[in-house]
């Protein structure tokens, strides 16, 4: 049985990192195909996708992440992936964990696995955490379900959400679709994951 998964890597003005991040990825997820969407960028994150021979869509403006998203999820169905998941283009996201995702969907017949942070660990109690406790009580509330992590944006989904992705305009990679999605019968997993501070980016 097949199980090709694609990272789609949105990338506006990554230049600093791109060319760490797709090292890395191929490095330590080799069987992991990826596309970087290059949303418009002004930098020179176009002359690294071409310097280095990297496969990547060319977007000519700034479209944004839902749109770029979007853009990637569409190739995702145009090519039969089986899964897709988002991976920031800045160092963020970790790939030694994308193989625990994609198993973790295959196991539990998940929709939508979301990596992680706090599945082991507790929330720290900050204001930078409120947000992400407002968001979990929402969900809980509106769906029954709890995401312990739902701001994390290294999610895999299955066939079945990238088709719903590449053909509909309202959804989007954030907490407010994975929530609808929950409450119209998508199945959701979490993995626990680390990962790593924001390396130089614009967005």
């Amino acid at each position: 049985m097949s199980n090709r998964l694609l990272a789609i890597i949105p990338a506006y003005n990554e230049e600093e990192c791109l060319k760490d991040t797709v090292t890395e990825l191929c490095k330590k997820a080799p069987d992991v195909d990826y596309i970087v969407i290059n949303d418009g960028s002004t930098d020179e994150t176009r002359r690294v996708c071409i310097d280095n021979g990297y496969h990547f869509i060319d977007l000519p403006v700034n479209l944004g992440l839902t749109l770029g998203f979007q853009t990637g999820m569409k190739y995702a169905m145009k090519c039969g992936y089986d899964h897709a998941v988002q991976f920031d283009a800045d160092g963020q996201h970790r790939p030694e964990y994308l193989n625990a995702l994609l198993e973790r969907a295959i196991e539990d017949s998940s929709d939508i696995v979301i990596g992680s942070r706090y599945v082991e660990r507790r929330k720290e109690h900050t204001a930078r955490m409120m947000g992400s406790r407002l968001i979990t009580a929402l969900i809980k509330l509106t769906t029954g379900e709890e995401v312990r992590d739902p701001t994390s944006g290294l999610r895999l989904y299955n066939r079945r959400m990238i088709h719903e992705f590449a053909t509909r305009n309202d959804l989007s990679p954030e907490p407010e679709s994975l929530a609808y999605l929950m409450r119209n019968g998508a199945k959701v997993s979490e993995v626990q994951v680390e990962m790593r501070e924001r390396q130089a980016d614009e967005g």
